[in-house]
C-alpha cells in the first residue's frame, strides 16, 4: 500500500515534488480554458473543515474538488462532535472511514498535523497560524504565468512576518528565487523558519527597510496586517505606526523593476498594507493570483488522490 500523500507544508514536500504539482497547475488551467476538462476524481469526496471565515479558500477547494469530478462536504467545529470536544485522533480516525481527503484552514497549526498523524487519508493544509501553503502554490503560480519560470528571480515581502511570509521563505528555498522580507522588528517572521531557511542555503535576507527590499525586484508580495488566522490582536493591539513605513505605495512599487508585479492574497486593506493606487494599478495581479487558488489546488487534489 502505498504511502499517504499530505500537503503540510512547503517545507515538508522536496523541490521535485512541488516542482511536479506546479507544472500541474499550469497544465490543468491551460486544458480548462481549452475545453479539456477531466474529471480525475470521480467518486471521491472531500472533506473541508473550516474554523476561521474564508471566501477564497472554501469556494476555490470546493469548485476544484468539483470540477475533478469530486464531491465535497463542507464542515465547521459545530457541525461536527470535535465542536463539543472530541478527540482529533477520534474525529480524524472516523474521517478517515468516511472521505478520501481532508482539508483543514484552522487557527491552531498543531491540530492539522494531528489530523495527519491520526488519519489515513490525506490532509491538506489550507491555511493555519503558522502558514498557507495552498495560496503560495497558487502564488508561485501566478509569478510564473506573468514573467516566466521563478528560478532565479527576486521577490520582496513586506509588512508582518505571518503565516504568509513563513511560506514565501519555505518557497524561496524550494523553488530556489532570492526573498528579500522587510518588516517591523516585532513582527519578524520566526526565528526557526529563518535558520530552516539558513541551513538549506536559502537565498532570504531580512532587511530593514521597505526600500531596501523592492529595489531592483521582480514581484513585490504583501499582506494584510492583521491575518485572519492571527489571533494576536484579541491580547494584543496591532502596532499599526510601526507597521506604516511598510506600507507599499507607488513611490515604493516604482523601486521595482519597470514590469514587476504586486501580489497580495486578499482580503486587501487598501490604505493600510497598500495604496488603493498600487492594489488597483496597471502592476496589480491580485485578480489573477485569486484565480489560480482553483487551478493549483486542483493540482494539489490530483497529487495527493491519484
Amino acid at each position: 500500500m502505498s504511502a499517504v500523500k499530505h500537503v503540510l507544508d512547503i517545507d515538508t514536500l522536496d523541490a521535485a515534488t512541488l516542482r511536479g504539482i506546479l507544472d500541474d497547475a499550469h497544465d490543468l488551467k491551460a486544458r480548462w480554458k481549452a475545453g479539456d476538462r477531466p474529471k480525475l476524481c470521480t467518486d471521491l469526496v472531500l472533506a473541508t473543515i473550516f474554523e476561521k471565515p474564508s471566501t477564497r479558500t472554501r469556494i476555490s477547494y470546493d469548485l476544484a474538488m468539483r470540477q475533478l469530478g469530486g464531491e465535497t462536504i463542507n464542515l465547521s467545529p459545530g457541525d461536527m462532535q470535535l465542536g463539543r470536544g472530541e478527540s482529533i485522533g477520534d474525529t480524524a480516525g472516523v474521517l478517515s472511514r468516511y472521505v478520501d481527503a481532508i482539508m483543514i484552514r484552522t487557527i491552531d497549526h498543531q491540530k492539522m498535523l494531528d489530523l495527519a498523524h491520526y488519519g489515513t487519508v490525506p490532509i491538506i493544509n489550507g491555511l493555519t497560524d503558522r502558514t498557507h501553503p495552498s495560496q503560495l502554490m497558487a502564488d508561485v503560480m501566478t509569478v510564473e504565468e506573468h514573467l516566466g519560470p521563478i528560478q532565479g528571480k527576486s521577490v520582496a515581502w513586506a509588512g508582518d512576518g505571518n503565516n504568509m511570509a513563513c511560506s514565501w521563505i519555505h518557497a524561496a528555498v524550494r523553488f530556489d528565487f532570492e526573498l528579500k522580507v522587510a518588516c517591523p522588528p516585532k513582527y519578524h517572521p520566526p526565528r526557526h523558519v529563518m535558520e530552516w531557511a539558513e541551513e538549506h542555503q536559502g537565498k532570504v535576507k531580512i532587511v530593514e527597510t521597505v526600500e531596501q527590499a523592492v529595489e531592483a525586484v521582480d514581484c513585490v508580495v504583501t499582506d494584510t496586517w492583521k491575518s485572519m488566522s492571527d489571533e494576536r490582536a484579541e491580547s494584543e493591539p496591532i502596532d499599526m505606526a510601526a507597521l506604516e513605513p511598510y506600507r507599499i505605495d507607488a513611490e515604493k512599487m516604482a523601486l521595482a523593476n519597470p514590469d514587476a508585479i504586486f501580489m497580495h492574497c486578499m482580503p486587501i486593506y487598501r490604505g493600510n498594507e497598500v495604496s488603493a493606487q498600487v492594489a488597483d494599478g496597471p502592476q496589480s495581479v491580485v485578480f489573477d493570483e485569486a484565480e489560480n487558488r482553483l487551478h493549483a489546488q486542483k493540482a494539489i487534489l490530483k497529487w495527493c488522490l491519484t
